[in-house]
């Protein structure tokens, strides 16, 4: 089955004029994509997701390697006919209303004729905007602007969505509706590829996961599998035993009861020596890693000593 996304050894090197110093945003990134996945594209800041984006999406070109959509080369104009893409910081005209906007980027994108407006109003009800949707752009804020360019992306009914950060600037409930239609999407038998740094809706919302630090690619695969064998722990709560005497420094101290996070091969160990230290050991249960916990551990191990010196993560 075609990809609905490839890269081959995708690289882009920015140079902004012949003596500066060069910058390698992407250094050989292999990436596949499925049809009918949702997959997350995860990393710190400056650690070339949009660089990988808007070459995805013929903004800017590659410096070298290869990239499709659904086997057509990225440059080629014909690769964009089945994808709808919400950038990062989308601006509209900001004198249109929302309804005026996607009416405008129907006839764009080839939708046009008696369907087009309930197209229109179908996507405007689908995020909650039915009632604002004749005000002008200029008085809406940033994530009721998120919604107007979800609709956007949406218009044409493309087989691949691509989302740069599409939950920033939402509140809880445009969150929980974004998260609504995205599922929807793939339930539809559309591919989303989103970015994010909200990594709790990563997790549960995507068949697999990317993670990318400084241009590489530091992990791929379901969440299951980049959590890999160590992503079970316990957590063991004691008495009896003094913080400083514990075999690991406690994440929690509640009234007298230490809470400690403890490897799944440790246990046993652990619970030794706390009973040969008198102490009681008043519960244990199983807690998992997060996705965040590996996505942090990635960022920790890649940044160099001086920048962990100044708190800077990438």
């Amino acid at each position: 089955m075609t990809a609905a996304i490839e890269t081959s050894g995708l690289r882009k090197v920015y140079q902004t004029h012949f003596w500066s110093k060069r910058h390698v945003a992407l250094a050989g990134l292999d990436l596949r994509v499925e049809p009918g996945e949702i997959f997350g594209f995860v990393g710190p800041n400056g650690a070339g997701k949009t660089t990988t984006i808007k070459t995805l999406v013929g903004l800017q070109s590659a410096t070298s390697g290869r990239a499709a959509i659904f086997g057509v080369d990225h440059a080629h104009p014909a690769s964009r006919q089945r994808m709808g893409f919400l950038p990062e910081r989308p601006y509209f005209y900001q004198h249109l209303s929302a309804r005026e906007l996607l009416l405008f980027m129907g006839q764009l994108t080839g939708v046009t004729g008696a369907g087009a407006r309930q197209k229109v109003e179908r996507l405007l009800e689908r995020v909650d905007l039915v009632r604002f949707s004749n005000v002008p752009l200029s008085k809406y804020s940033k994530g009721m602007l998120q919604r107007v360019g979800l609709c956007q992306a949406l218009l044409h009914d493309p087989d691949l969505v691509v989302l740069d950060e599409p939950m920033s600037g939402l509140d809880p409930m445009g969150r929980a509706l974004v998260r609504d239609v995205i599922l929807e999407e793939r339930a539809a038998g559309r591919t989303v590829f989103f970015s994010s740094h909200i990594l709790h809706d990563v997790e549960t919302l995507c068949d697999r996961v990317a993670v990318l630090i400084r241009g590489t690619l530091r992990g791929i695969g379901t969440v299951d599998e980049l959590l890999g064998d160590t992503a079970a722990q316990s957590e063991v709560r004691v008495t009896g035993v003094a913080p400083e005497a514990l075999p690991m420094p406690p994440v929690r101290l509640d009234r007298g009861v230490a809470t400690c996070r403890v490897p799944g091969d440790d246990l046993d160990a652990f619970l030794e020596r706390v009973r040969a230290r008198g102490g009681r050991v008043v519960e244990v249960s199983r807690a998992r890693r997060t996705l965040e916990d590996v996505f942090l551990s990635e960022v920790e191990r890649d940044t160099p000593l001086d920048d962990k010196k100044l708190g800077v993560l990438a």
